[in-house]
């Protein structure tokens, strides 16, 4: 379909998502804006394979963000935001994404754009099943740079068995379903190098967050929290750790990225 065409018909469908989106509470009024955005060069200049790819992360990651509620309930007091994504998570989570895209403007015959557009949204999508279903976890997990220390579920840097496999599975969507629907044929092998890919940027993205993220402290509660400047209960949160500018969707930006990096130096061993 010429670009002429598409692109507007990629911003009516980005558009009626986004709207959906926020009136289902997956996205508040700014992550609306930006999913709108983001939406119309993946579809328009994409093209259908390349929606289903990011709708697959959208809808898989919303269902898993409400599920199990009772599971998660106290949680929400470590994560800086809830299920409802702003423009900073939109762009987090899709922006490496929407590069590609935007990219495979310039070479649509390349086999490239479709990959790296595959490898970052692997990775983000590992990042995501990890978080969501790594609470289903029987034990607490434990610190990604410390194996042996326990942390309280939620923590950031925590893995656990069940959050691991979680992501591997993520990312093996991802790589299978791009196997599939590429512009250009993608070979079994490649698939397999994007879940390995996502898998190592949503491990990246736990130990940027055991690490360098900017962590901050509820003196009332005595909890350590992503929130920032206030905590669940209202009272202001306290720097401990981490690099101050670094929150929560650089990082989720970071783990798209580092799964693109990854796919490339994966690639020259295989």
């Amino acid at each position: 379909m010429p670009l002429t065409y598409q692109l507007p018909l990629g911003f009516l469908l980005a558009l009626i998502i986004a709207y959906l989106a926020y009136r289902a509470h997956s996205l508040n009024k700014s992550g609306a804006y930006a999913a709108a955005f983001t939406g119309t060069i993946i579809f328009g200049i994409g093209g259908w394979q390349w929606a289903i790819l990011l709708l697959t992360f959208f809808i898989t990651s919303s269902v898993l963000s409400r599920a199990f509620k009772k599971r998660k309930q106290g949680l929400n007091e470590k994560f800086s935001k809830g299920h409802e994504r702003d423009a900073g998570q939109v762009f987090g989570n899709g922006g490496i994404a929407t590069l590609f895209a935007a990219l495979h403007f310039f070479q649509p015959e390349a086999a490239w754009p479709w990959i790296g557009f595959a490898a970052s949204l692997a990775a983000v999508n590992a990042d995501t099943w990890a978080t969501e279903l790594g609470v289903l976890n029987p034990h607490p997990p434990r610190m990604i740079t410390d194996l042996r220390k326990v942390v309280e579920k939620g923590t950031s840097g925590g893995i656990s068995v069940t959050g691991t496999f979680a992501s591997l599975a993520g990312a093996a969507l991802i790589g299978i379903l791009a196997s599939f629907l590429g512009p250009q044929p993608v070979s079994a092998k490649t698939a397999f190098i994007i879940t390995l890919a996502g898998l190592a940027g949503s491990l990246f993205d736990s130990l940027l967050g055991g690490t360098v993220q900017a962590m901050y402290f509820c003196p009332k509660d005595q909890k350590e929290t992503e929130k920032h400047p206030l905590h669940t209960c209202g009272t202001e949160t306290v720097h401990i750790r981490g690099w101050k500018w670094l929150d929560n969707d650089w990082v989720n930006f970071a783990c798209g990225a580092f799964g693109v990096f990854t796919y490339l130096l994966l690639k020259g061993f295989f």
